[in-house]
Parts: C-alpha cells; sequence; structure tokens
C-alpha cells in the first residue's frame, strides 16, 4: 500500500517513514520496503526508528535515499503512542520494550495530530509505516520528556 499523492486542495504534505529492522539488515532490502510504500519521496520529511537501532547501516541508507534526517526514540517513547498504534505486538515489546516501533516511531515524530496513513508493512527483516503531519514538522513538541535524536543521514555519504 503506498502512502496517498497530495489531494489538490491541500498543500505539499509532511510524511514520516517509520522503520523497524533487525539488526544487520541489509540495506537495500529496507530502501526497497520504504520505497515501495512512498508514491511521492520528496513528501518525506523525516525517516524515524527506535534509538536502539541508530548505527544501523539500513537506517542511514533509507534516511540518505530519501533525503531526510534519521529521528530516534527510546523505546518508553514509542511505547507511549500503543494507544495509537494499528497492529500493537506483544513480541516487539517482548525484544524492544514497546509494542511497535515503524508505526510508534512515525506517530511519534508526526505529533499529537499526526495519523497513520500506510500501516505496518513487513518484509523479511524489516518493517516500515507511514505517518502524515498536519502542522509544521518543525514545530511538532516530543510528546513526553524523552526528546527525539536527530542524525541528518542525508548529509551523510556512503
Amino acid at each position: 500500500m503506498r502512502a496517498e499523492a497530495p489531494s489538490s486542495d491541500t498543500a505539499r504534505r509532511s510524511l514520516v517513514l517509520g522503520l523497524g529492522c533487525e539488526r544487520g539488515t541489509p540495506p537495500d532490502e529496507l530502501v526497497a520496503l520504504a520505497v515501495s510504500v512512498i508514491a511521492c519521496p520528496q513528501d518525506v520529511a523525516f525517516v524515524a526508528t527506535l534509538d536502539a537501532r541508530a548505527q544501523e547501516p539500513a537506517m542511514h541508507a533509507v534516511a540518505r535515499h530519501f533525503s531526510a534526517p534519521l529521528v530516534t526514540f527510546p523505546a518508553d517513547r514509542l511505547e507511549a503512542e500503543t494507544p495509537r498504534l494499528a497492529n500493537p505486538s506483544d513480541l516487539v515489546f517482548a525484544y524492544t520494550g514497546c509494542h511497535g516501533v515503524a508505526e510508534a516511531a512515525a506517530l511519534a515524530q508526526a505529533g499529537m495530530n499526526g495519523r497513520l496513513v500506510v500501516e505496518k508493512t513487513k518484509s523479511a527483516q524489516a518493517t516500515v509505516a507511514v505517518a502524515e503531519c498536519f502542522q509544521s514538522l518543525a514545530s511538532v513538541p516530543s510528546a513526553s520528556d524523552s526528546a527525539p535524536s536527530h542524525s541528518d543521514s542525508s548529509r551523510e555519504h556512503a
């Protein structure tokens, strides 16, 4: 399922691409999965994930592909998004301390008024979800005391 294209009566949408993956996931796999759900790559404002995956090469490859900064959140911040998840998972909770990574990270960065436009989609070793933000993403406050961390992978060289 691809994220919807902007309607003619709205300004360019701001999308957050939420990602989850196993350690060592091949970058090509995660990039292909992300591309499969995004219709307008220029609408991706951020790539978001769990802080435990901040150093995964696959995460940075996706951020570079979309020329978007990588934003990470601690598990407790992602767990706070559980009521808004379309696909919470007890198995994911057992491994990460939160009931979802891709959906939760996308929603956490999109803010309180954000909504999922693409639910969790899986590949062999990764997940992706897309949230839409209805306010300037620069002004989206963190919903908890745990502020996200940013890494500008779009400016890193492979």
